[in-house]
């Protein structure tokens, strides 16, 4: 990948129990790692050559160089 591509986002937790799992790449999506956040943690990461997609289950905030996203779970 190039440097460039895998840019750092940012995942607020606003409720605990807030779940952030990680997609692979490749010709078959599956889950490859998971992660619990409780609220007012951050998470920083980023997509590698193994992560395609993220995928966020709760109340959270995404803070990414495209813009904000707020879950409304």
């Amino acid at each position: 990948m190039k440097e460039m591509d895998n840019d750092f986002f940012v995942i607020k937790a606003k409720e605990n129990g807030v779940n952030v799992i990680g997609l692979t790449r490749g010709t078959e999506t599956r889950f490859h790692h998971s992660e619990k956040l409780d609220k007012g943690e951050v998470m920083i990461a980023q997509f590698t050559d193994h992560t395609s997609a993220v995928k966020v289950r709760g109340k959270a905030v995404i803070y990414t160089r495209h813009g904000v996203v707020d879950t409304e779970a």
